[in-house]
């Protein structure tokens, strides 16, 4: 992976564009930017070579999945070893319902954020695998009423 020393204006304005449109094409980038496509092209490609654009995705609708139920648990463990924190993230990483996995301060020293079709899937989200997760001292949950996304907000760098 190759270090960019700095990024310049230019950069920003691709970053902020494919944060925008990960799909958007060197040719259409390169008609905003005012530059030709080969620039664009090779700022992209360092871009990714130094780690500064880590991977594509696509936002899945989970709602029109039926997955309408978003909670956020916060998980406190009785034993912080290395292994047994190690251990909790390859296993709560392996289950589908868990979008994503946050080690923080604080409290708790887990907040995973769980996608599933209503309460009831969340109950047996609990019982039948958070509890199966040794380790754990205490789950506090969190449902999300609404959430509201900032698409186009400019990249803060």
């Amino acid at each position: 992976m190759k270090e960019i020393k700095k990024l310049d204006e230019v950069d920003i304005k691709i970053l902020q564009l494919l944060r925008e449109n990960a799909r958007i094409t060197v040719k259409e980038m390169s008609t905003q930017l005012n530059l030709s496509t080969t620039p664009v092209f090779e700022r992209i490609k360092k871009l990714e070579q130094a780690g500064i654009i880590d991977h594509y995705t696509a936002v899945i609708n989970h709602e029109l999945l039926g997955q309408k139920f978003t909670a956020f648990a916060h998980i406190s463990f009785k034993d912080h070893s290395k292994e047994l924190i190690n251990e909790f993230e390859d296993r709560i990483l392996a289950l589908p319902e868990v979008l994503e996995c946050h080690y923080v301060t604080g409290a708790a020293d887990f907040i995973i954020k769980i996608r599933l079709r209503d309460m009831e899937e969340y109950k047996e989200f609990v019982t039948d695998k958070l509890f199966g997760i040794p380790n754990i001292a205490r789950i506090e949950s969190f449902l999300s009423l609404d959430v509201k996304r900032g698409r186009n907000k400019k990249l803060n760098i």
